[in-house]
C-alpha cells in the first residue's frame, strides 16, 4: 500500500502532506477536490485515499460514497476539523477506515498509513486463508464441508458418468439445483446443455409445449415451429424440479420419453429422436404420493433408480460458518459493500437457528444484514427479529410448520446432548451417565449430529 491520492482543497496542506510522506516512501499524487480526485483515480490507482471531509464542489463523503458505488477498494482515510467531526463520523459509517483531526501532527498522518497497511494485509491474509477454504471444500458450485455433503459428493463422482436418471431430494432451499447442475458437469455431458425448468411454476395447459415443443397451428398462438427443453438439452442434461407437480397427463408421457427416447411436438405426427439424461428433484414424498395416487408408481420407480438425499442446513451445521463468509465476500463485489465480517453474537445467532428456508434463507438474511450494517461489520442489530427473538429451537422447529415427529426429536436429542456436554465440559463419560445411555450410543449420536464445535 504506497500509492496515497490526497484529496484536499487547501493548497499549503496538499503541499505538506505530498512531501512528508514521499520522504516516508509513498508515492503521492494530489487533488483539490473529490471531482478532480475521481479523475485520478483509475489512472493513478491508490491503495490509500487520504482526503478532507469537507471541500467545495465534491466533499470527502460524496468521494466515498462514489468510489464505493464504482466497487473500488481504496482505504479512504478522512480528515476533519473539529467542527466538522459529525461529517467524519458519517464518513466511518459509509465505510470510511479512519479519521484524523485537523491540524494534527505529521506522525499522525504516517501512523494511520501504517494502520491502514497492517489492516489491509490482515485482510489480504484472510481472504487468501477464506479462498484456501473455500477451494478445499468447494465441489462444483457447492460449498459445504460436513460429512453428510462431502458423502454426497463421492455420491456424485461415482453416478455422473452414467446415464441413469437420479432423484434429487430435500427441502426447499437446500441447494437441489446446484446438486442436478454438480452432475452435469461431472458427466462427459459437460458439452452440452443443462437445461431446467420448474413443473410447478409453469401453467398445466403449456407444459406440455414447454417441454415438447409444439408445431405451427397446433393451437391459437403456435405461429411457428417451436422445439421444446427435451430438444433443447439434446445431448445434455434436463433438469426437471419440482416433479411432484408434474400433472398425471404428462407423467406419461414423460415415462414414454424415458422409455423410447423419443418426443412427439404438440401437433405433430412424427417422433424425434432425443438423447437426453433426465434429472429430476422434490421437496415432497413421492412415495407417498404414488400411495395417494398422484403420482404414477411406474414413473416413480423409473426416475428413482439412483437418488440423493440433501439434508436440510441444521443437520449440517458445520457449513454454515463456510456459506457465511462465502454470502459476504460475493455479496461485497456485488452491493459494492466493504463488510469485514460478522461479530460473535450474530455468528451465534446465525449458527444456532434451524433455517426452515435453508441455505436460501441463510443467503438472503446475509445479504438483507449487509445492506442494513452501518459498520464494516453485522452485528446482532442488523439480523431479523425471527433471528434476535433466540426462541427455543424447538418451538422454532413447531413455528416452521413441521409436524414430523421424528425430525423434531432429533433436534429435542441434538439439543440434549450438547448441554451434556457442556455441563460435563466435553467428558463424555460422564455426559453419557447425565444422559442415561451408554458411552457406546453417546458416541454414535455425537458422529451423527456431526457434534464438533464443542
Amino acid at each position: 500500500m504506497r500509492r496515497v491520492l490526497v484529496v484536499d482543497d487547501e493548497e499549503n496542506l496538499r503541499l505538506v502532506l505530498r512531501t512528508l510522506l514521499r520522504r516516508h516512501g509513498y508515492e503521492v499524487e494530489t487533488a483539490e477536490s473529490g471531482d478532480d480526485a475521481l479523475g485520478m483515480v483509475d489512472s493513478f490507482g491508490p491503495d490509500v485515499v487520504l482526503t478532507d471531509v469537507r471541500m467545495p464542489k465534491m466533499g470527502g463523503l460524496d468521494l466515498l460514497t462514489t468510489l464505493k458505488a464504482k466497487g473500488n477498494d481504496a482505504t479512504v482515510i478522512v480528515m476533519s476539523a473539529y467542527g466538522n467531526m459529525d461529517l467524519a463520523l458519517e464518513a466511518m459509517k459509509a465505510g470510511a477506515y479512519d479519521y484524523v483531526q485537523k491540524p494534527f501532527k505529521p506522525d499522525e498522518i504516517v501512523l494511520a498509513l501504517r494502520k491502514a497497511e497492517e489492516r489491509e494485509l490482515l485482510r489480504r491474509e484472510n481472504r487468501a486463508l477464506r479462498d484456501e477454504i473455500r477451494k478445499e471444500h468447494k465441489f462444483e458450485d457447492i460449498l459445504a464441508k460436513s460429512q453428510k455433503m462431502q458423502d454426497i459428493f463421492r455420491t456424485i463422482s461415482k453416478i455422473a458418468e452414467y446415464k441413469t436418471t437420479v432423484l434429487v431430494a430435500g427441502e426447499s432451499g437446500v441447494g437441489k439445483e446446484l446438486v442436478a447442475r454438480a452432475i452435469h458437469h461431472r458427466s462427459t455431458r459437460r458439452g452440452g446443455s443443462f437445461v431446467a425448468v420448474n413443473c410447478g411454476a409453469i401453467p398445466e395447459n403449456l407444459l406440455e409445449s414447454e417441454l415438447f415443443g409444439h408445431k405451427k397451428g397446433a393451437f391459437t398462438d403456435a405461429v411457428q415451429d417451436r422445439r421444446g427443453l427435451f430438444e433443447e438439452a439434446d445431448g445434455g442434461s434436463l433438469f426437471l424440479d419440482e416433479i411432484g407437480e408434474l400433472p398425471l397427463a404428462l407423467q406419461v408421457k414423460l415415462l414414454r420419453v424415458l422409455e423410447d427416447e423419443k418426443i412427439r411436438r404438440v401437433g405433430d405426427t412424427r417422433d424425434i429422436k432425443v438423447d437426453v439424461r433426465i434429472i429430476t428433484a422434490t421437496h415432497r414424498d413421492l412415495l407417498a404420493e404414488t400411495k395417494a395416487g398422484r403420482f404414477r408408481e411406474d414413473l416413480f420407480y423409473r426416475l428413482n433408480v439412483l437418488s440423493i438425499l440433501v439434508p436440510p442446513l441444521r443437520d449440517r451445521r458445520d457449513d454454515i460458518p463456510l456459506l457465511i463468509d462465502h454470502f459476504v465476500a460475493r455479496n461485497n463485489v456485488r452491493l459494492g459493500t466493504s463488510i469485514r465480517g460478522l461479530d460473535t453474537e450474530s455468528r451465534r445467532l446465525l449458527f444456532e437457528y434451524p433455517w426452515p428456508g435453508n441455505v436460501r434463507e441463510l443467503e438472503n438474511t446475509i445479504e438483507r444484514a449487509m445492506v442494513l450494517a452501518e459498520g464494516d461489520q453485522i452485528v446482532a442489530q442488523d439480523l431479523p427479529d425471527r433471528l434476535r427473538e433466540a426462541r427455543d429451537p424447538v418451538q422454532m422447529q413447531l413455528a416452521s410448520g413441521e409436524l414430523s415427529v421424528k425430525k423434531t426429536m432429533r433436534i429435542v436429542e441434538e439439543i440434549l446432548i450438547r448441554r451434556a456436554l457442556q455441563r460435563t465440559k466435553g467428558n463424555r463419560t460422564r455426559a453419557a451417565e447425565v444422559l442415561e445411555i451408554s458411552h457406546r450410543a453417546l458416541l454414535y449420536k455425537i458422529k451423527d449430529y456431526e457434534i464438533t464445535d464443542l
